[in-house]
């Protein structure tokens, strides 16, 4: 049986554009808790500036003084003072924007890890999860400039610049004029390119993405691979898709280099015009020379906004593409974990007895453009003891478990626990009841501890090893080399498929629930795990609910009782005498269970 018995999943869409309005609201809500250091970041950077700016007109002042054969070695201090003080001053207005840079950067992984694992199972299973790792890593580091140094760069920058066009203009407009037309010119070029540099780097960061995808599905089956012969196949496309974003890479980078060398170019043409220009204007007496000296050293000084301006439109234009992913990922509908009113899951907690489940005539489908998976089912079961759920595959029964955990919200009817809607309970106070053992069994990386209290945090050794019994995993430990700190390797790998199923039997009996969902919970074990655990379930059942998703006719006949389901509809409730000799469709089932133990 699938581990969702029906269809659904599918790649993530290509980003959506943000608006100008939405890219920039989105990245103030980033920069604003930070605003302050930003502030001081930025006075420090304009500081920084204005010695700068001051630096061309003491070089006049030296110039005008060596031609009247006047004392230049205060005015040698004064320039050697601006020059030491401004560049320590940069310094450090640039250290702290880049630790400020750092600092958002962490906010917003801290935010969005947060809300990606608060996701509901549905989106999740829209979404290739390469895809949201990839906003979480690479799309939260395009943040680091844009949200601080592109900020900082386009307003000192731009207040520099018109500090800079003004003291030109003071010494000549004419030169001004011709500076400012070469300038004007190339930065209309420069203007067209903008819009390709943000396709690009959208494009690049959805093609990361995709790496990640491709080898999530890779890691994620890698015995498979490797038994297939797949490994030049899966690095073909693994290869492919890294060729992808290599390729809106170099384009990006293209179109960047030529934004960037735009600014030499100005500074260049507009310098070769000057000079010829201002060699004139020397020559006729309308300026003196050390007017043009100062007005060139103006000019290259203007390079520095320039290429500030520059480089905050490009990063603003790359910062973009991932705010629009993040923003993506943002607008994913999440699950609202409301503080659980009372029991908070505490183990060895059994809190106000088994609980009642019953299902009031439910439809449900996992899209709109799917087809419903039930379709009116219906049924009660009182706590505490054991119920089975049956049938063919794709009956809905896997799907029982989704409804009654709140991974998905019923179409239609009512899913009662403890005789109040699962809608009505706050999601953390519902799971907190229940223990929930998934087809799979998945074994997270770390030590078998961690994955034993995964559900329990708080669970103390006594329970534990009183756990470790009943799961029949007190032999396991005794054999591992460090015990419970034992490393169970990436999703389990060093232990065997039944081991695993008894870690995650473990870990919700642990949890102490008052409901225990169990999906095909003993497929992998041997005959004689089996029976053992089967005990251990047989216990929990005399004390709590426990519904099992089963196949084995072994386990089915324990069941207090059996809930036959077919086509999303529930056919048949009994025992299973009962069901023999009154359900042909169990019937079946059971005879064919039957023969298979026969063979």
């Amino acid at each position: 049986m699938s581990s969702r018995e029906s269809g659904g999943g599918a790649g993530a869409p290509e980003t959506a554009r943000l608006s100008a309005g939405e890219t920039w609201r989105a990245l103030y809500r980033h920069f604003r808790p930070h605003r302050r250091i930003v502030a001081l970041g930025a006075f420090l950077a304009l500081i920084g500036a204005a010695a700068g700016l001051a630096q061309p007109l003491a070089a006049k002042t030296l110039v005008e003084r060596l031609g009247e054969d006047g004392s230049i070695t205060g005015i040698l201090l004064v320039l050697t003072g601006l020059v030491v003080f401004g560049t320590a001053i940069e310094a450090l207005a640039s250290y702290l924007l880049e630790r400020t840079a750092e600092s958002v950067v962490l906010a917003a992984r801290r935010t969005l890890i947060g809300r990606l694992l608060r996701l509901r199972l549905p989106e999740v299973e829209r979404t290739q999860p390469g895809d949201l790792m990839s906003r979480v890593t690479s799309d939260t580091t395009l943040l680091r400039a844009v949200t601080t140094q592109s900020i900082v760069s386009a307003g000192t920058g731009g207040l520099a610049f018109l500090a800079t066009v003004v003291l030109m203009g003071v010494m000549d407009v004419v030169l001004l004029g011709v500076t400012l037309g070469v300038i004007v010119v190339i930065g209309a070029a420069v203007a067209l390119v903008m819009p390709r540099i943000s396709r690009a780097t959208r494009r690049s960061q959805e093609a990361v993405g995709h790496i990640s995808t491709v080898l999530e599905r890779a890691f994620g089956a890698f015995r498979t691979v490797k038994a297939s012969g797949a490994e030049e196949r899966e690095a073909a496309v693994v290869e492919a898709a890294a060729k992808e974003a290599w390729r809106h890479g170099v384009r990006a980078a293209k179109w960047q280099s030529l934004a960037g060398s735009s600014v030499g170019l100005a500074v260049q043409v507009s310098f070769l015009a000057v000079l010829g220009i201002g060699g004139a204007r020397v020559a006729s007496g309308a300026i003196s020379i050390s007017t043009l000296i100062a007005f060139l050293l103006f000019l290259f000084y203007l390079m520095d906004p320039v290429s500030k301006l520059v480089q905050a439109v490009t990063q603003y234009q790359v910062g973009s593409a991932a705010v629009a992913r993040i923003a993506e990922a943002e607008r994913l509908e999440t699950e609202v974990l409301e503080p659980a009113a009372g029991r908070t899951g505490a183990a060895g907690s059994h809190g106000g007895g088994p609980a009642g489940v019953a299902f009031e005539d439910v439809t449900f489908r996992y899209r709109e453009e799917l087809p419903y998976v039930h379709h009116g089912v219906s049924f009660e079961i009182p706590g505490p003891g054991m119920t089975a759920f049956v049938g063919p595959s794709g009956a809905g029964k896997t799907t029982v478990f989704g409804l009654i955990e709140r991974f998905y919200e019923a179409t239609g009817g009512r899913v009662l626990v403890d005789g109040r809607d699962v809608r009505d309970w706050s999601l953390p106070e519902l799971r907190a009841t229940i223990g929930y053992v998934e087809q799979d069994a998945p074994v997270l990386a770390g030590t078998l501890r961690e994955n034993l209290v995964f559900a329990a945090p708080d669970a103390t050794d006594e329970r534990i090893r009183e756990v470790l019994v009943r799961a029949r995993l007190d032999g396991l430990v005794e054999r591992l080399p460090d015990g419970l700190e034992t490393l169970v390797g990436h999703r389990g790998s060093k232990l065997s498929g039944g081991e695993r199923q008894r870690v995650a039997i473990a870990r919700a009996l642990l949890r102490g629930p008052r409901l225990l969902l169990l999906d095909e919970a003993t497929s992998q074990l041997d005959a004689v795990n089996e029976l053992a655990l089967r005990d251990a379930v047989a216990e929990a059942a005399r004390e709590v609910t426990v519904l099992v998703v089963a196949h084995r006719l072994s386990t089915v006949t324990l069941a207090d009782r059996i809930v036959v389901m077919d086509a999303g509809k529930v056919r048949a409730v009994g025992t299973h005498d009962e069901l023999v000799a009154n359900d042909p469709l169990y019937g079946e089932l059971a005879a064919t269970q039957f023969l298979a133990a026969a063979r």
